[in-house]
Order: C-alpha cells, then structure tokens, then sequence
C-alpha cells in the first residue's frame, strides 16, 4: 500500500469519524491487508456479476432478536434492485448467543461477526454479507445500527423499539424497516465512502450520509430521534442521486476506491 493510498484511506476513516460516526464504524484496525475492508469495498462485490454471480445474506440474530420479516424481505427487494446477481440473493438465519455484556462497539461488533460468519466472504462464486442482531445497545447514544467493515453490519433491536413514536410518527416495524436498508447501503458505498459522486448530495455535516430526507440514506434515519424528525412516514428506498451512483461504480463510469476486489 503506497502512502498516496494510505493518506487517502486515513482521510476517509476521519470523515467516519465525524458526527454520528457510530453509523459507519471505525473500521481503523481492519484495513484491507486483512481482507475485511472498510464499508463500501465489497460494493463491486455485489453491484457486478464478473466474479460473483450469487450472494447470501447472513442474518445472525439473538433469541428474540429476529428480524421482522417486512425487514429481510424489503432488504431482498433493495438489493435485487441493484446488485447484478443472475444466479440469486438468498437470506441464511441463525440463532446465536454472542454471550456480550457491556455496550456494544464497533470492534465488538466485527470481533463478534467474524467469529460467527457461517462461511467465507468472497467464496469463489459467492458473495456473503452478514447481518448481527444481538441484545443491547451501542457504545454511541442513538444510534440504531452500524456498518462495520466491508460486509458486516449490526442492528440493535433494543435502540429501535425506544425509537418508537408517539401517534403518528413511525412504527418500529418502519423503523427496522428503513434501518436496515440504510446500513446495507453503506456496505454498497454510500454515500461517497469509496467514490465521488458526480451529484451534490452528500450532508456536509454527516459525512456518509445523504442531504436528502426522502432517502434511505439521510443521517436521522440511524438515529433514535427519527421520531421526532419524521412524521408518518420514513424512506426506506434509495433516492436517484443514491441509484445514479451505485449504477455509475457498476458500469464504471464512476471509480470505486479501495476495493477487495477488481
């Protein structure tokens, strides 16, 4: 790794530190030499067939853990709509006891995910991502999940059912719904983690999110106060700033940057 790539990569790694960092764990231990990544470098991974033509999600979930199936099933449809994979998306469930105390942090959560992933990231024609769903709360207040490396993420269930608003705002059904769909967006790279969009639609003061609250990947739909932001509804799709992206680093047109593969 020469030092242009490892000054650009601490830049990046500081901007995850910025603001509701939690979303975007710091992944500053687990640099691409050990083949986990940062969120985003296994989005060509998923976004082209050229070496991976299917992929599994592995959703690993304490008792009583379990993800609605409204969420699993929309985070099919989202990564269908984007991921180029003739030969299927599929979802694998696994009740674990990750025998945790004490706030979850981001190390924590990667420690935990590659302790339990049920087989190989990159597989010779499979790509797998994996979903934690453990008992507790995160080290940062309010924040709902957090993407860690380049296919791990978590969602605290504890967080999301406070998050729950009064009448009128969103249920925590929607809540898991768009949160989920969030953090599987920032392994696809969004919002400019590992390439530059050519549209200015990144939240200066959230790096990594969008500027936009009618996208999945506006920062308030990872926090606790979405209750209070968010009236009736909350986007749980991607935006067309957010898609021209993931369909410009699939057709090349725009460069992604630290990837596991090429």
């Amino acid at each position: 790794m020469n030092g242009l790539h490892i000054k650009a990569l601490a830049g990046l790694l500081l901007l995850l530190c910025s603001p509701l960092a939690g979303c975007l764990g710091d992944a500053v231990d687990d640099l691409l030499p050990e083949r986990k990544g940062i969120p985003g470098s296994l989005a060509l991974a998923c976004l082209q067939s050229d070496r991976f033509t299917s992929m599994v999600v592995e959703i690993d979930y304490e008792p009583g853990y379990k993800p609605m199936t409204s969420s699993t099933d929309m985070l099919l449809e989202r990564l269908e709509e984007v991921c180029d994979k003739p030969n299927g998306i599929s979802v694998e469930f696994s009740e674990v006891n990750y025998e945790f105390e004490g706030a979850w942090t981001a190390d924590a959560v990667r420690e935990q995910a590659w302790i339990h992933k049920s087989g190989d990231v990159m597989d010779a024609g499979e790509l797998r991502w994996q979903l934690l769903f453990p008992e507790g709360e995160y080290s940062e207040n309010g924040v709902l999940g957090v993407a860690v490396d380049g296919s791990s993420i978590a969602l605290f269930g504890d967080t999301i059912q406070e998050s729950d608003g009064p009448f009128g705002r969103p249920s925590v059904e929607n809540v898991e719904n768009s949160v989920i769909v969030h953090e599987i967006g920032h392994l696809l790279g969004l919002v400019n983690l590992v390439y530059t969009s050519p549209a200015d639609h990144e939240d200066s003061e959230h790096p990594g999110h969008s500027n936009n609250e009618d996208s999945v990947m506006y920062w308030a739909v990872n926090s606790a106060d979405l209750a209070n932001i968010f009236f009736g509804s909350i986007p749980n799709e991607f935006d067309q700033d957010d898609l021209a992206d993931l369909a410009g680093m699939a057709d090349g047109s725009i460069p992604a940057d630290d990837q596991l593969w090429s």
